[in-house]
């Protein structure tokens, strides 16, 4: 027996949640459906835990930093055990929770793995078959198949946020986000960290004059970065495991007791059978038209990890595609997303942020503009912390004084970069954001100074 919906949701991360309860508020019939507990990537398996173990590490590097200025950290450390199990008393609760959501809001939820049997059915499981007047895809992203021999030794970000005890010596594939962050919570835990890099840059779409500085501020908390090596095999090597890679051509080994997988992620359409529905696809997701409508299957919207977009793959972008794509659904195509002033944060410690252009980009298109660059690692409130690797760099167009993009390193802010992303989005100047009294002494109170 097939069960008809007004809208079937693939996925139940942030973008279908936004999704579905904005159909089912407006009268539809709407399901929801996932192979994994409800909650996404981000709530279960990415940002809200990663940042609660963080949270651990954030004490120590701070007694750390205050050494000699009246804090003696003795001997202050992480309990790994413990600090998961704090992490879990957030995680723990969210499936029910979400699901118990969704129920109340009239939303019917189904679990299992899904696949297209056509243009708007899906089958779950193989057994149950629903059919839907519209289908949006919100599967996420899951992490890049790894193609080399020994690659199903290494762990992914899920693993290692579920790792009971924490390695004494631990290798990070590749250098993005994902090693960076997981790197900093390791070391301050007391794990030799090793963060392997194929190109020349971690962290290539931050600034790289910033990406220096949290590299060396890495290395004086024990993550160690090593750029321009190719990660050729894995291999076990007693309890622990031979990672062996080639730098400039020459051999290279790393020793570990764990390999984290933290070289990129893709779109998680693969086993959706979606040659079945018509659906295309790109590398980075499905490919949709401005309205977030497939391209090739009017009754299919894609949004989030899962949607080939301008939005950077991020849970305030998934949500905002969610609503829209419901939005077209509901009223027809009208709505868009827009994108201007979304901000990043690697949470690192210190974190690195950026909203908008690149220096380079900038040069690129031929702006005018300024640079207004400050090391602000003697300014009061990172003095006050004992912060020693901090700096902002902030382009401003010459013409119109409003900014094209803002780089950050440093205590708090990821909180600093929120008021750039909102400048961006409404257009302000400069000149108002200096003319803003802010409440003092406060991080927000120095975004005067760094224009």
């Amino acid at each position: 027996m097939t069960q008809n919906f007004d809208l079937i949701v693939l996925g139940v991360g942030m973008a279908a949640v936004s999704a579905a309860n904005k159909c089912a508020a407006a009268g539809w019939s709407v399901a929801v459906v996932d192979e994994l507990p409800y909650g996404g990537t981000c709530a279960l398996r990415g940002c809200d835990p990663k940042k609660m173990l963080r949270r651990g590490a954030e004490i120590i590097d701070a007694a750390r930093l205050m050494r000699g200025k009246g804090v003696e950290a003795g001997d202050l450390k992480i309990d790994w055990a413990d600090l998961m199990a704090f992490k879990r008393s957030f995680t723990d609760a969210m499936p029910d929770k979400i699901e118990g959501g969704l129920d109340k809001n009239g939303v019917s939820t189904f679990h299992g793995p899904a696949r297209f049997l056509n243009d708007n059915t899906v089958e779950i499981g193989g057994e149950t078959r629903l059919q839907g007047r519209h289908i949006l895809i919100a599967t996420g992203a899951e992490p890049r198949p790894l193609e080399f021999p020994g690659a199903e030794h290494v762990i992914d970000s899920t693993a290692f946020l579920e790792l009971e005890t924490l390695p004494r010596r631990i290798v990070f594939v590749g250098g993005g986000y994902i090693s960076f962050e997981f790197a900093h919570i390791a070391a301050r835990a007391g794990s030799a960290v090793q963060i392997v890099q194929r190109g020349e840059r971690p962290l290539k779409g931050f600034d790289p004059d910033l990406v220096d500085r949290l590299v060396a501020r890495g290395r004086e908390a024990g993550v160690a970065v090593t750029t321009m090596t190719d990660l050729t095999s894995v291999e076990r090597s007693g309890d622990g495991y031979t990672v062996h890679a080639e730098t400039d051509g020459k051999p290279a080994t790393f020793a570990a007791d764990l390999v984290v997988h933290g070289a990129g992620r893709v779109a998680a359409i693969d086993r959706l059978d979606l040659a079945a529905a018509g659906v295309e696809a790109s590398e980075a997701g499905i490919r949709v038209d401005r309205h977030l409508k497939s391209v090739s299957n009017p009754a299919v919207f894609a949004a989030g990890d899962a949607a080939d977009t301008d939005g950077p793959p991020l849970t305030p972008v998934a949500v905002a595609e969610g609503k829209v794509a419901a939005s077209n659904m509901l009223k027809g195509d009208h709505a868009t997303v827009d994108y201007r002033g979304v901000p990043s944060v690697v949470f690192t410690i210190p974190e690195l942020a950026r909203v908008g252009m690149l220096e380079s980009e900038a040069r690129e298109q031929g702006r005018n503009f300024r640079v207004a660059y400050n090391d602000t690692s003697g300014w009061y409130s990172n003095l006050r912390v004992g912060e020693t690797h901090a700096a902002t760099k902030i382009l401003i167009d010459a013409d119109s004084d409003e900014i094209l993009g803002a780089h950050l390193l440093g205590p708090e802010y990821a909180e600093i970069v929120n008021f750039c992303g909102l400048a961006m989005r409404l257009g302000l100047k400069t000149r108002d954001l200096k003319s803003m009294i802010a409440a003092y002494p406060s991080v927000g109170s120095d975004l005067g100074s760094m224009l």
